[in-house]
């Protein structure tokens, strides 16, 4: 009864609004499962959930978010969020057919839900944390979330305290496992092999670093921690690639002039001679080379308001130990699972990133935090593989 009433007072709350205008390519024949990411720090996990299923099960994957997921496979079809309102519902249950529904993180969306029962769809949760009605749809819905969680299949939580929290909230123990977080898709970023050979072999056993994607207003912090470290290795090279695309004349320039180095240009197609000081390459550019060669990476941004403005798992995926500032921007959630695990080394100013790359010279200081964030990078896998289970043993009992 008080499912049935909070269901009721949820869907008048939510009859208004607006339905999706997104065109609906035709539905592909086959088995189709509908993926949900409810927000953008959990799209990459369920971006690679759909690439597997496609590509290990043949499997067509209808993929819902508010944000376009970076992807080219054609049994990968993206679709922005629907409203959550019965019509809605109906309209995309009736075309779309789903074999199996499967949303990310604990975000439960009461009308899909509701019309996924009523049609003997199964409905699992993954990467599940803590349950709660659609985000900007909280209220008092007696016994909703209780109801809704009764009449899923699986709940995949990432951990102990997650899985308690669906348990207290109605969900049955028998559907509650604990399997930890999914993978995020690889962050390897390729390089032309006999380039990197061919540059490792003029770098012979010179300490380098790499300042990737730096803003002008970090320049200075990043001049002066190489600066003092150049005192301690003499050799040190700097592998910089400016935000900016337009800063490298007046860079090399000023960095010729004021510090009396020498700087080469990626862009020149200089030789990296075995006096240069500083190398300078464009933005965004071969990142897959220089994090290689560099057995530690400054990320810019982190100093100043915008945050950093590269994906730390490209460098902890490559073996690269991590310096960055407090500002994380949209890479919040990254950082905090690389922090967590003593991953990286947070610097806040010139002086701390100065000392921090010092630290990080020492080869054995270096290798534990690359060690540390590629483990990081590369867990999940276990989690994802038992997603991707529960998922097809619930569509080979529909067959």
């Amino acid at each position: 009864m008080a499912y049935s009433l909070g269901l009721t007072l949820y869907n008048l709350a939510n009859r208004r609004a607006a339905a999706s205008d997104a065109a609906r390519p035709p539905r592909p024949a086959g088995r189709l499962v509908w993926l949900h990411a409810p927000a953008r720090n959990n799209l990459p996990q369920i971006t690679g959930l759909a690439r597997r299923l496609e590509e290990e099960h043949d499997l067509n994957i209808l993929l819902t978010s508010d944000a376009a997921p970076d992807l080219s496979h054609p049994g990968v079809i993206w679709q922005p969020t629907p409203a959550d309102n019965p019509a809605e519902v109906r309209r995309m249950l009736d075309h779309w057919r789903p074999d199996a529904i499967v949303l990310a993180e604990g975000q439960l969306r009461p009308a899909l839900l509701h019309g996924a029962y009523e049609r003997r769809i199964p409905s699992v949760l993954v990467d599940a944390r803590t349950p709660a009605i659609m985000q900007g749809n909280e209220g008092w819905w007696p016994g909703l979330v209780r109801g809704l969680l009764g009449s899923m299949n699986a709940v995949l939580t990432v951990d102990g305290p997650s899985a308690r929290a669906f348990r207290r909230a109605g969900a049955p123990t028998s559907i509650v496992k604990v399997t930890g977080r999914m993978e995020t898709p690889s962050a390897i970023l390729p390089c032309a092999e006999a380039e990197r050979a061919y540059i490792a072999t003029q770098l012979a056993t010179r300490p380098v670093w790499f300042a990737a994607g730096l803003p002008e207003a970090e320049e200075a912090a990043v001049i002066a921690a190489h600066r003092g470290a150049l005192r301690v290795a003499h050799r040190l090279l700097l592998i910089l690639s400016p935000q900016d695309a337009a800063r490298i004349p007046a860079l090399a320039a000023d960095l010729e002039q004021d510090e009396h180095w020498v700087v080469a240009c990626r862009c020149h197609d200089d030789d990296l001679e075995a006096d240069v000081q500083v190398y300078i390459t464009e933005p965004g550019v071969e990142y897959g080379l220089w994090y290689r060669l560099a057995p530690v990476t400054y990320l810019g941004g982190g100093m100043g308001e915008g945050g950093i403005n590269r994906d730390p798992m490209e460098a902890a995926a490559l073996g690269s130990a991590i310096l960055h500032g407090p500002r994380a921007g949209r890479f919040g959630t990254t950082l905090g699972r690389l922090a967590s695990a003593q991953a990286t080394s947070l610097v806040r100013n010139a002086a701390e990133l100065r000392r921090g790359l010092i630290e990080l010279l020492s080869p054995d200081r270096s290798a534990r935090l690359a060690q540390a964030a590629w483990t990081v990078e590369s867990d999940g896998a276990e989690a994802t593989d038992t997603a991707i289970k529960v998922i097809c043993d619930l569509l080979e009992r529909q067959s």
